[in-house]
């Protein structure tokens, strides 16, 4: 019988609890209780590793188990022993800051972070302007369940003799009159540190500690969200031992729409009509990214120009958490009938119609000579094909032409 529980009962253990118990208790605690995790827990964190202290040494924890927490004053297990910190870092290899970015450390102490896991996740623009919930599927490691991340039973685990435990070699090589000194992984124990013998090794790890897992996120798309904005799951990292677990981070990846171009909040829709309702007037739809389709009116000898760009207010994206619309712009593409598409008397009642012919300009002391056009892709066609000079965007590139030699205008002869 010991003489009181209260360590105990802090680790939440029972006085029988065997080493690798109370250590498998108290690295949960420090973990949950930690300031850098948990801030207001200073205290309680400092409880937790002052009775670890003590229970971890065997005379202490006989000591304490005979005559309580009395039998201690005055002795190195008082709290006046290694501070919870220190004791915190050398279980979990090195002090300082717990909780430090980039999946390194906060300084030159610290239990290292594990790096985080980015995955892109395609969106479509629909789905971003309705919000949706999606299932993504994803490989990661967790601690074997079979020798909780020991790698083999209890007490099979060595440190590498070879390396010291440190998973590199120092190598020393003779260049002459200099001595060169590089690190190469130690083959003994395969970079590790740790060596376990065959026959000890955990089935169901083999011996590494960790296996693989098929994890299943539900991954919120909000309304709003935008291409390259991240979603984080905390902790949900590859684990490892010794290692605090880091993030799977989920970058939205915008697929890019058929019919609408996204700036920000705003929408971009181009519309094809014909000119017929360009200048009378008349109505096009335009299917929205909902179930709605907005029947788009345009009145009578409004005229609208190629190019020209309108605006429906409050039909764009809606905002990131606001979820207040932004503006839907309709650029605008007219398209002409085609030549020869209807009757000169026909073409002729136009001049009672339309606004009249701006007057054509007059020339003194010029030559005048009327022409006439002619489709300009014949031409494009044939100077591409030996014509000599090169036609670009319609025009003739007078550099290219003079550029010719004597034996190119020869063969073209």
């Amino acid at each position: 019988m010991v003489r009181e529980t209260k360590f105990y009962d802090v680790l939440g253990v029972s006085p029988d609890a065997s080493e690798s118990e109370l250590k498998k208790s108290y690295r949960k605690l420090a973990l949950k209780y930690h300031p850098d995790k948990n801030p207001d827990a200073g205290d309680k964190f400092k409880e937790i590793s002052h009775a670890y202290e003590i229970l971890s040494d065997p005379e202490r924890r006989q000591m304490y188990d005979q005559y309580g927490e009395e039998g201690l004053n005055g002795g190195p297990g008082g709290m006046g022993g290694m501070d919870a910190e220190d004791l915190f870092s050398q279980l979990f290899g090195g002090g300082g800051g717990m909780f430090g970015g980039g999946g390194g450390r906060r300084g030159p102490q610290g239990p290292r972070r594990g790096k985080d896991m980015v995955h892109a996740l395609k969106v479509s623009l629909e789905d971003l302007y309705n919000g949706k919930t999606s299932k993504l599927a994803l490989q990661k490691h967790i601690l074997c369940t079979k020798c909780e991340g020991k790698g083999g039973k209890e007490g099979s685990v060595h440190k590498c003799k070879t390396c010291n435990g440190q998973g590199i070699r120092l190598i020393t090589r003779q260049m002459g009159p200099m001595v060169q000194q590089m690190q190469q992984p130690c083959g003994d124990c395969q970079a590790t540190g740790e060596i376990i013998d065959e026959k000890d090794r955990c089935q169901g790890c083999r011996g590494k500690k960790v296996v693989g897992e098929k994890k299943i996120l539900e991954v919120h798309i909000d309304k709003g969200m935008r291409d390259g904005q991240k979603i984080t799951f905390a902790g949900e990292g590859d684990q490892a031992p010794n290692i605090i677990p880091g993030d799977i981070i989920i970058v939205i990846d915008e697929k890019p729409h058929q019919h609408f171009k996204r700036q920000g909040d705003d929408l971009i829709f181009e519309a094809h009509i014909d000119l017929l309702t360009a200048l009378a007037g008349g109505k096009f739809a335009i299917p929205h990214l909902d179930d709605r389709v907005l029947m788009v009116n345009i009145l009578p000898g409004e005229a609208i120009k190629p190019n020209e760009l309108k605006v429906i207010p409050n039909e764009g994206m809606p905002a990131y958490r606001t979820h207040t619309h932004g503006h839907l712009f309709v650029k605008f593409t007219v398209e002409f009938p085609k030549p020869n598409w209807t009757t000169p008397e026909n073409i002729a009642l136009l001049e009672n119609i339309l606004p009249p012919r701006p007057a054509v300009p007059t020339f003194k002391d010029k030559h005048i000579e009327d022409v006439v056009m002619a489709d300009a892709d014949a031409y494009q066609s044939s100077s591409r094909h030996g014509g000599g000079a090169h036609m670009h965007d319609g025009y003739e590139d007078e550099d290219d032409h003079q550029g010719a030699g004597p034996g190119v205008q020869c063969a073209q002869q």
